[in-house]
């Protein structure tokens, strides 16, 4: 996913992050400088606004609190014996594509926005594997957030069926193909020559604009899981909007003379992370009702925080190829870290509606004091 260019401007200052900035040149030492009227001056470099500083500070805090966060959350499935199976591989799976995102792809992302022009100073052969790695870890955390709603989606409506054995089968499946989908859609123009990503002359690295490969990558990197979680997501709507009203709607007329009593609370056997723990339920709803309630709750919003971070990038990576316009830098550097955020309130939500991760944090912080 291409980085594109911050251009920032402050009063009376403007810093210059890429070639559209007019009122800035290079002097003839390679040293960028400026005066009220727009001339450059030898010597002097252009001072950073105060916003400027903000943005970038912000940006670095947004990819060590994705980096540690994911960290966090694989070291404590590896630890806890009781996530070693599924739906967790599935949250690890995640985890390590987003852990990447934030490792690999954000810091060359923002060294990027940050030179002068926006040139690619780390040579061809780093400018390959930067963008190859970038497509492969966002395709990858895209289609495991797809994967999960798939998942949360058999668990609700054919959970008879859909026994722990054909969960792992299932899951290890839906983890292979998206980790093969994501390498082909990455390496493909190195593999078939479909367009380049590096370009000599401009010292520009981006994602390859070759048209027909815009539609490829898009589709297959956004377009397609897109539909499939808004697929999944409407048929759980279904399947728990006609549970629920079945339940209700199950009333009977009794006669006068019939005494009711009121059926007694049956216990319920939850596990947590570390022990089993009996819990009577004390509202209409049965434990798994429970559990489903929060499971439609947190693909809601995975889905629509998905939909929301990642639209506006690959609604303009499909149309600027297509029509041979630009958008804006500006606009560009805004959809893209939007994309990378993603990245970062992934774990927030799967963890957030799941106490076993709340009671393993605990346990580990506890350990480790």
């Amino acid at each position: 996913m291409e980085a594109a260019n911050l251009t920032v401007a402050a009063t009376g200052v403007s810093l210059p992050l890429g070639s559209e900035a007019g009122s800035f040149s290079p002097s003839p030492g390679g040293v960028i400088g400026s005066t009220p009227g727009g001339a450059a001056l030898p010597g002097r470099e252009p001072p950073f606004s105060v916003f400027t500083v903000l943005v970038v500070t912000l940006l670095v805090l947004l990819i060590a609190a994705t980096f540690l966060w994911n960290l966090l959350v694989l070291v404590t499935i590896l630890r806890v014996r009781a996530f070693h199976r599924v739906p967790h591989n599935l949250v690890a799976s995640t985890a390590v594509s987003d852990v990447l995102v934030a490792a690999l792809v954000m810091p060359l992302s923002l060294v990027s926005e940050l030179s002068a022009g926006r040139r690619w100073l780390l040579g061809r052969s780093l400018c390959h594997v930067w963008i190859s790695f970038d497509v492969l870890c966002c395709t990858a955390s895209i289609w495991n957030v797809a994967a999960i709603a798939l998942d949360r989606y058999w668990t609700i409506t054919r959970h008879l069926q859909y026994t722990l054995r054909t969960r792992r089968r299932a899951s290890a499946l839906m983890i292979a193909l998206t980790w093969a989908l994501s390498a082909l859609i990455a390496l493909a123009p190195l593999l078939f020559g479909w367009g380049e990503a590096y370009d000599p002359r401009r010292q520009r690295c981006q994602v390859s604009q070759e048209p027909s490969y815009a539609v490829f990558s898009t589709c297959g990197a956004f377009y397609l899981p897109l539909g499939v979680v808004l697929f999944v997501y409407w048929k759980i709507y279904k399947a728990a909007k006609f549970r629920f009203g079945r339940r209700r709607g199950a009333v009977l007329p009794l006669p006068a003379k019939v005494q009711v009593k009121e059926a007694p609370h049956e216990a319920e056997m939850v596990f947590t992370a570390r022990r089993p723990v009996v819990a009577f339920q004390m509202s209409g709803d049965s434990w798994r009702e429970q559990k489903e309630k929060r499971a439609a709750v947190m693909v809601g919003i995975l889905i629509g925080v998905f939909v929301l971070c990642w639209i506006p990038f690959f609604l303009a990576e499909l149309i600027s190829p297509l029509c041979a316009c630009s958008l804006p830098p500006i606009w560009k550097s805004i959809f893209l870290w939007l994309g990378y955020s993603n990245s970062f309130f992934n774990p927030l939500i799967y963890t957030a509606f799941n106490k076993n991760y709340n009671n393993a944090f605990k346990s580990l912080f506890s350990r480790q004091r």
